[in-house]
């Protein structure tokens, strides 16, 4: 973090120029690792630096919109950028709060970061406290949230563990999101990450109220319901479509089920679906098999990240194709369906002469689920393009591998 990332007040300033902040609008678009290799100091500020300013304006393009339209933002190196919430999920975690706390809230961030998180949760509380260890990156989140209007954020360079240890007052929420790197490695478990919040929660309950735990895609749910206390929800939150994030909602004392939430976002934050289930529903759900019909069902991302198998065949009426196939389908459409829904047009043999005869054009969307071949290995064996209005679905029936020919509904 520190060297090239080291804020002295003369670099600070210089990044704030007028000109210099026109320099990185105006170059949003070229590609920054030429900046970093060609362009000359301006205002001595080394280029390696303007072509990190200009990396995360082009990132925050999307991922922090509110951001990206803010004047005068300072943005951190390229792992405190990819590791912050975007947006879309950061608006979502604060309308969980406000619908579950309905007044205004004390919220300590233990894992300020870059700031976003504070920044969306400031909204829905009365006070804010970013928890950072991290000296330089706290004064640019900051930096940032003054930047964007923000007075109630308060500041406490420090870890998580030790700002624990020593607070004494009652706090409403707790927000974490567990550093998920050790020693440079990817970990995906709640004790490997830092702070061990599985160790820290005892703590935490013993002061707060509530605890809102952000986790990766790739966490295990099951394992972090035995790894958590009070666990009142889980949300799977996906963002057009991509699996982003696992949280949960936890409550002292809770002692019911957890209630597991699959959501679907727009990039403004905005649910466009959810599907509600319970683990225990799921267990206990008997589905039906059936071979492809008129319609084929995708659950969304976040729906299969859940592991809501049996349950959204259940909800909707349809016949799953096989035990590991989670595709499903129905003569009847079901329009409400939170996935991608086709109309199968026909079954297909998987060689060209058949395929070809039925897509002149040699182009069409592929799409595999529980199938021998990858979509890049099927197309090439049957020597197709991407593109064009068709889909060819390969998938894996009760007894038999089909492929499938559809259109897509929605």
């Amino acid at each position: 973090m520190r060297g090239l990332y080291f804020y002295s007040m003369d670099i600070w300033q210089a990044l704030l120029q007028q000109d210099v902040q026109q320099f990185i609008v105006d170059n949003e678009r070229v590609d920054a690792h030429s900046i970093s290799l060609h362009q000359k100091n301006l205002h001595n500020i080394p280029p390696g630096l303007l072509a990190a300013q200009i990396l995360g304006r082009q990132k925050s393009r999307i991922k922090l919109p509110s951001y990206y339209q803010g004047k005068n933002i300072l943005y951190p190196p390229s792992l405190n950028l990819e590791q912050s919430s975007s947006e879309a999920t950061a608006i979502f975690k604060s309308k969980i709060i406000a619908a579950t706390v309905e007044r205004k809230i004390s919220l300590i961030d233990l894992t300020g970061g870059f700031g976003v998180d504070s920044f969306f949760l400031s909204r829905v509380a009365n006070t804010v406290i970013h928890v950072e260890p991290d000296a330089e990156l706290q004064k640019i989140a900051a930096h940032n949230h003054k930047q964007l209007g923000v007075s109630n954020i308060f500041y406490e360079n420090k870890t998580a563990e030790v700002l624990v240890d020593g607070f004494q007052e009652k706090v409403d929420v707790f927000y974490i999101d567990p550093a998920r790197r050790k020693a440079g490695q990817k970990v995906f478990a709640f004790a490997d990450c830092e702070p061990n919040i599985e160790m820290l929660q005892h703590k935490l309950f013993s002061i707060g109220t509530y605890l809102l735990i952000k986790a990766a895609p790739l966490l295990d749910i099951s394992m972090a319901l035995h790894q958590l206390q009070f666990v009142r929800n889980v949300l799977v939150v996906a963002v057009e479509n991509e699996c982003k994030e696992v949280l949960f909602w936890c409550e002292r004392d809770f002692a019911g089920e957890p209630e597991i939430k699959a959501v679907s976002l727009n990039n403004a934050g905005e649910e466009l679906s959810s599907f509600y289930f319970t683990q225990k529903s799921e267990q206990v759900s008997q589905v039906k098999f059936g071979e492809p019909d008129q319609y084929l069902y995708e659950p969304n991302a976040a729906i299969l990240k859940a592991g809501a198998f049996k349950s959204i065949a259940n909800a909707f009426d349809l016949f799953k194709l096989a035990p590991s196939t989670h595709l499903y389908t129905s003569r009847s459409l079901h329009t409400s369906f939170p996935g991608r829904i086709f109309k199968l047009e026909t079954l297909v043999k998987a060689d060209t002469k058949s395929v070809h005869a039925l897509l002149p054009e040699a182009k069409a969307n592929i799409l595999t689920r529980n199938y021998p071949l990858k979509p890049e290995e099927l197309k090439k064996k049957l020597k197709l393009k991407d593109g064009g209005e068709k889909y060819l679905i390969g998938f894996s029936g009760q007894t038999v591998k089909h492929l499938a020919l559809c259109s897509r509904l929605q």
